[in-house]
């Protein structure tokens, strides 16, 4: 039998105890000072370290953005803000949110395929840099430009004829909502031949949760062709190329993390061979989940135990309607098990339960069928990996419960 804690990610332990230990401290001390369960807990060093593995990876000059639909907790974002080169925003709040914690405008996107023009007049007047996605956009944003006498910083997002092969996520490629078709970019591009417009460059995000770093490098490959096509309709020079994401982290067993040294030696090499229309242009990864999905765990507590059909249930007090994706019901079409333990005893000896939440709903499952050292009335369960769209991405008002604790393991 494979121990549980084998599936632990990097940065947690356990104390001579078997209590689990975040940031070198035992969980139950967070949750303590905290206030009790549920609770998300995220530790910035080991944050800090995924972006300084990155920065090692990639070719000198590419910027990391961090994409704060990620996680748009404020203390995270505030660390985050010295630690990459911009954050990358997809609505009104989420913009406020990063101007609030102290990002400059010039290092700020907004991306998004259902912007407000109370979205468009608000990134307009901090002199962001808007994400054009439709043909419909483009003139609704340059009218807002002209009535402020304010300019655009605009790039354009195009939807690539390919996809990321292997995503768990397809943004691109196809029939989308995200972006501009790359043969309709050139009559696009023409709109944006305005003296309002400060034009940029692209964008271009074909997929999300990929683990393959060979295909993510194809599609490196592709989005620099493309964008190296398309640059003789722009308004001007390419300044910038944002290359989207895809980065994706091992949630399930036998997952196999990905290989960003090996990305990133492949990206070096296509840089090196870019087309001369972009051979002084920059390039920006956008990332969410990669960097923050591993520093974050959800803690509960068991409320009870209990057998139905011969089936052992710990039930928690916490559930789905904080953390939709672990339960398997945000896009997953096979539940499959995040990495869960006890986080009160290590074990030996262990049991096969199925973890739930407190929610009157079959849904509401943590974990089906999984060996977990022997859990007790008042152990905490931690479930990993909920740093990225977590709190954020769950349905927190359905049922009435109480919202979940969030801090910062520092």
């Amino acid at each position: 039998m494979t121990h549980p804690d084998l599936r632990m990610p990097d940065g947690f332990g356990r104390d001579a105890a078997g209590r689990l230990l975040v940031a070198g401290r035992p969980a139950e001390d967070w949750v303590a000072e905290t206030g009790g369960t549920p609770l998300f807990l995220y530790d910035p060093a080991i944050v800090a370290a995924h972006v300084c593995r990155l920065r090692r990876a990639l070719p000198a000059g590419v910027a990391v953005h961090y994409a704060i639909k990620a996680n748009p907790f404020p203390p995270l974002l505030a660390r985050m803000a010295a630690l990459v080169d911009g954050f990358d925003v997809a609505s009104g709040g989420e913009l406020a949110r990063a101007l609030a914690a102290g990002l400059s405008p010039e290092r700020i996107s907004f991306a998004g395929p259902g912007k407000r023009d109370s979205d468009l007049e608000a990134a307009i007047q901090a002199g962001i840099t808007l994400v054009v996605e439709s043909a419909g956009e483009a003139t609704r944003a340059l009218a807002h430009a002209h009535r402020l006498g304010r300019r655009l910083r605009a790039l354009l997002r195009v939807n690539p004829p390919f996809e990321l092969r292997g995503s768990g996520l397809r943004m691109g490629g196809g029939a989308r909502p995200f972006g501009v078709d790359a043969d309709q970019a050139p009559g696009v591009l023409a709109r944006l031949k305005d003296p309002a417009v400060d034009f940029l460059g692209f964008h271009v995000f074909a997929g999300a949760q990929n683990l393959d770093w060979a295909a993510i490098a194809e599609a490196q490959r592709a989005t620099v062709a493309l964008v190296a096509e398309l640059a003789a309709h722009a308004p001007g020079p390419v300044r910038l190329v944002n290359l989207g994401g895809g980065f994706g982290v091992p949630y399930f067993p036998g997952d196999r993390p990905l290989d960003v040294e090996a990305l990133g030696a492949a990206l070096a090499r296509t840089l090196a061979d870019r087309p001369p229309p972009l051979r002084q242009s920059a390039f920006a990864l956008e990332l969410g989940r990669w960097l923050v999905a591993e520093a974050g765990v959800y803690l509960a507590r068991i409320l009870d135990r209990k057998t139905s059909g011969g089936e052992l249930f710990l039930v928690t007090d916490g559930g789905l309607h904080h953390v939709l994706a672990g339960t398997g019901n945000f896009g997953t079409v096979v539940r499959r098990n995040w990495p869960l333990v006890n986080a009160s005893r290590a074990g030996p000896p262990f049991e096969t339960a199925t973890v739930t939440g407190c929610l009157c709903t079959p849904l509401d499952r943590l974990a089906e069928r999984l060996t977990i050292a022997t859990g007790r009335e008042g152990d905490l369960v931690a479930l990993f990996l909920a740093g990225a769209y977590g709190r954020t991405a769950s349905p927190e008002a359905f049922l009435g419960h109480p919202p979940p604790g969030e801090r910062l393991a520092a």
